[in-house]
C-alpha cells in the first residue's frame, strides 16, 4: 500500500489517530514486533491470537491490527461482524509464504493417515485445511492430548516442530517452512556475545533453528520471553527473537539490560521483521480514516478455518497469551 506521506505533513498523527479511534469506535492492536511508537499508542500489545481474542471481547466496531496479514485474518475469523483493517496489506509472513494452500492440500492428501497440527502463522486457507491450530505456547499441551499412535503433520515451521519433537519425543512429519527473522541469528556471533556478557542467560523463541536453541536458557513464546525477562535472576538478558520486543522489556524492567542476539554481521538489525516494519503511523492513520485495506473472508472459508482454531481453544485455551514452553531440555 502506498501512502502519500507528503499529504500528511503537518498532521499530529498521534492526535489524529486518537480522534479516529474514538470516531470509528476502533480498537488498535499491536504485536510485540511493531515499532515502539505503534506499541505505545495501541489499546492492546501482545501475541497474535491473544490480541484477536482481546479484540473479540470488546464492543469495538473496527479492529486496526498492526501486525501481519495472517494475524488480521485471525481477528476477522473470530470477529466477523467487526471491520478489520491492516495498515499495509503487503505485511505478510515468510512462514505463511512457505506453505501455499494448494501444496499443503496435496501434502495432506498424500498422507491421509496423518492429522495436521498447524502453527498459527499460516493463511486462512491453510487453517481451513488443518485439524488443530497451535501457538508456540499451546503446542505442547495439545500434543500431550493426541494419542501416541496418531500420526501427525506439523507445519509450517520446521524449527518449532523440531523443537517440540526433541522435547516430547513425539515423531512428526514436518513441513519445511522457516521464519526469516529467526533464521538470521548467528551461532558464532551469539557465542561471542555470550563470552562478552558472562553469566547472562539467553532467551529464544522456538522459531529459532536448533543451533540457537541449543544455547538457550529459556525457550518460549514472545509473552513467555517477556515474563522470563521480568522474573529472571541477574540484570542482563540476551534475547533471540525480533528485537522490537525489547521495548516492552525495557518498560517493564528499566533497571535491567537487554541485548538483541546478533545476526551474521554481528548486529541485530538484520533480525528486524521486514513485514512488521511495513506498518507505520501514517498507514495506521490512513487505515482508520478510510477503513481500508480491509480484511474480507468468504463465510464458508471462515467457518472451516474457525473450526481448527476452536479445536485449539478447546484443548488449550488457558495457554493463550502465556509462554509455557519453559526451559529448554536438550535431547
Amino acid at each position: 500500500m502506498t501512502v502519500q506521506t507528503q499529504d500528511l505533513q503537518g498532521l499530529d498523527l498521534r492526535a489524529e489517530i486518537d480522534r479516529l479511534r474514538k470516531e470509528r469506535n476502533a480498537v488498535i492492536l499491536a504485536h510485540y514486533y511493531q515499532k515502539p511508537e505503534i506499541q505505545d499508542l495501541a489499546d492492546f500489545v501482545g501475541d497474535s491470537l491473544d490480541l484477536s481474542r482481546k479484540a473479540q471481547a470488546t464492543d469495538a466496531d473496527v479492529i486496526a491490527f498492526c501486525g501481519v496479514r495472517f494475524m488480521a485474518e485471525t481477528a476477522k475469523i473470530l470477529s466477523p461482524e467487526k471491520i478489520v483493517v491492516l495498515p499495509d496489506m503487503d505485511a505478510g509472513c515468510s512462514l505463511e509464504d512457505s506453505c501455499p494452500p494448494e501444496q499443503f492440500a496435496a501434502f495432506r492428501a498424500a498422507h491421509p493417515d496423518h492429522i495436521a497440527l498447524t502453527y498459527i502463522n499460516c493463511s486462512t486457507e491453510v487453517k481451513a485445511l488443518s485439524d488443530v491450530i497451535v501457538t508456540s505456547s499451546s503446542a505442547e499441551k495439545i500434543l500431550s492430548q493426541i494419542p501416541a499412535d496418531q500420526k501427525i503433520i506439523f507445519g509450517p515451521d520446521k524449527n518449532l516442530g523440531g523443537y517440540l519433537a526433541r522435547k516430547t519425543g513425539r515423531e512428526m512429519l514436518l513441513w519445511p517452512g522457516v521464519c526469516i527473522v529467526h533464521e538470521a541469528f548467528s551461532e558464532t556471533e551469539l557465542l561471542k556475545l555470550q563470552m562478552a556478557n558472562p553469566g547472562a542467560p539467553i532467551a529464544a523463541h522456538p522459531e529459532c533453528p536448533p543451533y540457537i536453541l541449543d544455547h538457550a536458557d529459556y525457550v518460549g513464546s514472545t509473552s513467555g520471553i517477556l515474563a522470563f525477562a521480568d522474573t529472571m535472576p541477574g540484570d542482563t538478558l540476551i534475547v533471540a527473537t525480533e528485537p522490537h520486543i525489547i521495548h516492552q522489556m525495557q518498560k517493564a524492567a528499566p533497571a535491567k539490560t537487554f541485548i538483541g542476539a546478533p545476526g551474521a554481521d554481528g548486529n541485530c538489525n538484520c533480525n528486524i521483521c521486514p513485514y512488521m516494519a511495513l506498518n507505520t503511523m501514517e498507514k495506521l492513520y490512513v487505515a482508520l480514516r478510510d477503513l481500508t485495506p480491509r480484511i474480507e473472508i468468504e463465510e464458508g472459508l471462515r467457518l472451516r478455518a474457525k473450526k481448527s482454531l476452536d479445536a485449539m481453544l478447546a484443548m488449550a485455551s488457558g495457554t493463550v497469551g502465556l509462554g509455557d514452553l519453559g526451559p529448554f531440555v536438550a535431547a
